[in-house]
Parts: structure tokens; C-alpha cells; sequence
């Protein structure tokens, strides 16, 4: 199985050099290049990818701009490609499949192309707004930080936002909620609250049919009734 790639970039020389790349794996055919998000989009309407490697800051249209023209319904993996890490977040909100920063190092590609071949198989056309965040963009700060979904404990929202606790730190990110649930392996436990089911050390049930999350790093965490019946569940509890 081959997978059809755009690539989709102003600059020549970046076009080449993802070309490059991607020529080090047999299963990437590259059926063609676009210098703007204009002939971008035609060429994916004309030649119906499977991914599309796409540069976010582009003349007129940007990368993130485009793919909120696409149809979602028949989206080919995206990509985003940039030099500028401030539109992490953006990327992430707008439902791109990966991001990459430029220069793209070989080894992140790669890690990039093994999620694009393992959901291909079977080949899922659901929208890439339902796809599962590995990272998740959060703010501390001045700074932007790309925390893996692995290292998160939980998640709660406040009066101030969303929060993303791990054992590193808490920090904000503009996703919701309800999007993390989605797309992200944490749990609901409360109408506040996400959990990592593997994060959890153990659950103190409490009269009224509620509980008490303990997480392995000694952090506890709400469980609403409504929610424990699943939290049990999912180790194997009735």
C-alpha cells in the first residue's frame, strides 16, 4: 500500500527538502507539490491525497486557513509544517493530524508516518477532528509547551480556563474539555474533571455513591456518581 502525499509549502527549497525526506520511505508517493494554498487546494480536490504536508505562514491563505475551507468530510491526513512553534496551538485547535517544527528532524517524521500508516489500517475516513492527540499544546506563561498525552495526570477547569496537571507542573491550554475527552485517553471523573487511567493509584468510594481519585503522584481528584460506574469499568470493577 502506497500513500498519496501533497506537499504544500511557498518555498522551493522546503519543498525540496520534505521531498527528500519522504524519499527514504517506499510506502510515500508524492503525486505533487504546490507552492500556495490555492493550488493546494485544487490539487487536493483533483488528485484526492492521503496526506498532505502543509506550511502554516503562506502568502494570503495560510495553512490553517485552508484546511478550514476543506471538506472535512473527505480530508486527507494534514500535516502542518512550520519554522514558527507559536502556532502550535492553532494547529492542534484546528484539528491537524500532526505538527511538525522545520528543520524537520528524520526521526520525527517517521514517528509521524507510523500514525498515518496505523490509521490507515483499516483505512478510517472519519473527520481528523475525531483523531487522538499524542500531544497536547499548553501556555506557561510566555511559553508555549507541547506535553505529551502520557505524561498528563488530569485535567479541570476553572474560573480561569482549562488546566493540564502532570507531575512536572499544571499549566493552561486553550483546548476544552469536552475536546480533551474526545481526543485525548483521559477520562471524565467529573463535571470539572479528566483523568488519566493510569495516573490512578486507587479510588476511596464515599457514602452518597461518589469518590475520591488518589493519583500516583499523591494527588486527589473528585469522582462524580455519575462517572464512577465507568472509572470502575475500566479496571475491570462491577
Amino acid at each position: 500500500m502506497s500513500l498519496k502525499t501533497l506537499i504544500i509549502d511557498d518555498e522551493l527549497l522546503a519543498r525540496d527538502e520534505m521531498a527528500s525526506l519522504l524519499e527514504a520511505h517506499e510506502d510515500i508517493k508524492i503525486v505533487g507539490e504546490a507552492a500556495n494554498a490555492i493550488e493546494g487546494m485544487a490539487l487536493i480536490n483533483q488528485l484526492q491525497p492521503d496526506l498532505v504536508f502543509v506550511d502554516i505562514q503562506m502568502p494570503k491563505i495560510t495553512g490553517i486557513e485552508m484546511l478550514a475551507m476543506l471538506d472535512s468530510d473527505r480530508m486527507p491526513y494534514m500535516v502542518f509544517v512550520t519554522a514558527y512553534d507559536e502556532h502550535a496551538i492553532s494547529a492542534f485547535e484546528n484539528n491537524a493530524f500532526d505538527y511538525l517544527l522545520k528543520p524537520v528532524a528524520p526521526e520525527r517524521l517517521a514517528k509521524t508516518l507510523n500514525r498515518v500508516r496505523q490509521a490507515e489500517q483499516p483505512r478510517d475516513l472519519t473527520p481528523l477532528m475525531e483523531s487522538v492527540l499524542t500531544h497536547l499544546p499548553c501556555v506557561s506563561g510566555k511559553t508555549l509547551k507541547i506535553v505529551p498525552c502520557d505524561e498528563v495526570e488530569y485535567a479541570f477547569s476553572d474560573l480561569s480556563g482549562v488546566h493540564i496537571a502532570t507531575r512536572s507542573g499544571t499549566f493552561h491550554t486553550h483546548l476544552t474539555l469536552k475536546t480533551l475527552e474526545q481526543r485525548s485517553p483521559l477520562m471524565r471523573c467529573h463535571r470539572q474533571y479528566l483523568v488519566s487511567p493510569d495516573s490512578i493509584a486507587e479510588i476511596e468510594l464515599q457514602e452518597g455513591g461518589g469518590g475520591e481519585i488518589h493519583t500516583r503522584s499523591g494527588q486527589a481528584i473528585a469522582v462524580s456518581r455519575r462517572y464512577l460506574k465507568a472509572i470502575k469499568q475500566q479496571f475491570g470493577f462491577q
